[in-house]
């Protein structure tokens, strides 16, 4: 009983550490996430007023293309919006690594505590 008590309590403390080390990392990153964010934003706008979009799907276009690399049910026809959705989808690559970076250094971090 002794051991399950302080099994839990550990994982608490580690999920505590994980949080936030986790904090700590976006706190550092916001200025980059904020920029990366509003280069995707303004590039998907552009590409919304090039191809006549509708902001739903301007908005729709931008997220999944700069999360996920897009699904092909909307696609830039003008050689501007392609240039501007390859942006996207670049940012967004980078937005993901940022992401696990920081994640991973959170998770490093709550083992190390583990380990001591």
């Amino acid at each position: 009983m002794a051991m399950a008590v302080s099994s839990r309590s550990q994982a608490k403390r580690m999920r505590r550490l994980f949080f936030a080390t986790l904090f700590q990392q976006v706190s550092i990153l916001w200025p980059i996430f904020s920029g990366i964010l509003v280069i995707m934003v303004g590039s998907g706008i552009v590409i919304g007023q090039i191809e006549g979009w509708r902001i739903g799907e301007t908005f729709y276009f931008t997220f999944i293309t700069g999360l996920t690399i897009g699904y092909g049910d909307l696609a830039p026809k003008h050689t501007v919006a392609r240039m501007l959705a390859l942006l996207i989808g670049l940012s967004g690559i980078v937005l993901t690594g940022l992401v696990a970076a920081a994640s991973v250094q959170a998770l490093n971090a709550a083992g190390r505590d583990k380990a001591s």
